[in-house]
């Protein structure tokens, strides 16, 4: 099987008020082959943002491999190496992000996975990259709403 690492982060301006608008940057690496994904929602959380990140990645995965995550996000770095077991037993009751936790259950399925958290602004490279570039997407969604509602 094939190793691949994946870096993700995400963003949300205002988390967790009203029509927040959030950003997500993965990097998927290969060898020395790198691929950037990124993009944005309206209205959203960090931790989705930070689960989008993850599943947008793993969508361009198409054949089993071996994957490490790594991630500034406890969230989602406990939820796959800890908790998503116990949730899928008690059939998700509680559980925040149903959506995209079926949809990373879905994709994650052929894959070893592995997620390593790092602390985040400290320094790492990789997640320097991907924080940067998904507040950037949060900040070019929050603009293009802004000029279109100024626009009109």
């Amino acid at each position: 099987m094939k190793n691949i690492t994946i870096y993700s982060d995400g963003s949300s301006l205002n988390n967790h008020k009203k029509n927040n608008h959030g950003g997500y940057c993965s990097i998927l690496r290969y060898k020395s082959i790198e691929k950037i994904i990124k993009g944005s929602a309206y209205d959203t959380t960090n931790n989705r943002m930070e689960l989008i990140a993850v599943i947008e990645a793993l969508k361009i995965v198409k054949e089993p491999c071996n994957i490490e995550i790594i991630s500034d996000s406890k969230y989602v770095c406990e939820s796959i190496n800890s908790w998503l077991n116990t949730w899928i037993k008690k059939d998700f009751k509680n559980v925040k992000n149903l959506d995209l936790w079926k949809e990373y259950i879905s994709l994650a399925k052929n894959h070893n996975i592995r997620a390593t958290w790092i602390k985040g602004h400290d320094g790492h490279k990789e997640n320097e990259l991907c924080d940067m570039l998904a507040r950037k997407e949060a900040e070019n969604l929050r603009d293009s709403i802004t000029k279109e509602i100024d626009d009109k």
